[in-house]
Formats: C-alpha cells, sequence, structure tokens
C-alpha cells in the first residue's frame, strides 16, 4: 500500500473511527459487525461495540427467536468469542430434545394422574363454584341467605340499638 493510501487509511481513522468488521451471519441472515476499541481524536477511549443489521429493518416485525441466544450472548458482551454455526445448531437440536423429553414426562404425568383418580388412590380435585364475594355474609354457601327487609321508611334515628344490648349499660 502506498505511503498516500496509509496516510488517507490513518487519517479517516482518527476522524471517523474504525470500519465495522462482519463478524458471522446466522441463519435468518442477520449479519452481526463489531467495531473494536479505539481512541478519537480528543484521545477519548471508545469501547468495542457490537451489533446487528437484522434482516427485518422494522422494529415492529421482530419476533422472538429472530435471533439466536448463542449470538444476543455475544453481542450483549456474555461471551467472548462469536459462535459457530455447528454451536448454534448442535444447541437449536439440545433444546428441541429438551422440549420432547418434557412432553414426554408430561403426557407419563397425566397417565398415571388419570390411574391413580380411577384406582381412588387419589382425591380428584374439587371444581367449586362459589356466589357472592369474600366479604358477604353467605359466602360459600351453597344459596345466599334471604334479602334483608328494608327499614328505611321506618327508621328513626337514635332508636337502633345492636342486638344483645340492654338499657341497663345506660348511667
Amino acid at each position: 500500500m502506498s505511503r498516500s493510501w496509509q496516510a488517507l487509511r490513518a487519517l479517516r481513522l482518527r476522524l471517523l473511527g474504525p470500519a465495522k468488521e462482519l463478524v458471522g451471519t446466522d441463519q435468518f441472515g442477520n449479519k452481526y459487525y463489531r467495531v473494536p476499541k479505539h481512541q478519537t481524536r480528543a484521545g477519548q477511549t471508545i469501547p468495542e461495540r457490537r451489533f446487528v443489521e437484522a434482516v427485518n429493518q422494522q422494529a415492529y416485525q421482530y419476533e422472538t427467536g429472530d435471533f439466536p441466544t448463542e449470538w444476543e450472548a455475544w453481542i450483549r458482551k456474555k461471551r467472548n468469542d462469536p459462535p459457530t454455526i455447528e454451536e448454534i445448531l448442535r444447541n437449536e437440536n439440545y433444546r428441541e430434545e429438551m422440549k420432547q423429553k418434557i412432553r414426554d414426562v408430561s403426557e407419563k404425568d397425566k397417565l398415571l394422574q388419570a390411574k391413580e383418580y380411577k384406582e381412588g388412590l387419589v382425591a380428584e380435585p374439587l371444581h367449586t363454584h362459589v356466589k357472592g364475594h369474600a366479604s358477604a355474609p353467605y359466602y360459600g354457601k351453597k344459596e345466599p341467605s334471604q334479602d334483608p327487609t328494608s327499614t328505611a321508611n321506618t327508621f328513626q334515628p337514635g332508636s337502633w340499638m345492636p342486638p344483645g344490648s340492654s338499657s341497663s349499660h345506660k348511667k
């Protein structure tokens, strides 16, 4: 490389910073880049930056699973080295195997529960329907009590006494 190109490259590096480096792509077509650690013209140190150019450019088009977890860990600097496609595929197969094992164990558990219910070894859970609210006097009872009668037309202020009270408590 000639001296003039080296000078232009050095000037560009000082003014704009280093160029982004393509680190890899995933199976969905997303491209992962890094900008290495560098110093600005003012001498400020800029740490390494990692980012992705997604296939879906609009944020509303993102869905869970658009980025492999291995690449996400690399972007968030949870791992130093970028993942390989073999590692991603191996981990994806492992996750699928685990999901299948979970489905199998869940199905076996349902069958075992049904057998235990049928044999009477375990009581089936009751599905109760409670009417009313917990603060209601009939909470938990099958039917609410009769509606109270209103005393709105016959009530006299100061005439009501709590049940069980007598005039002997007066001074």
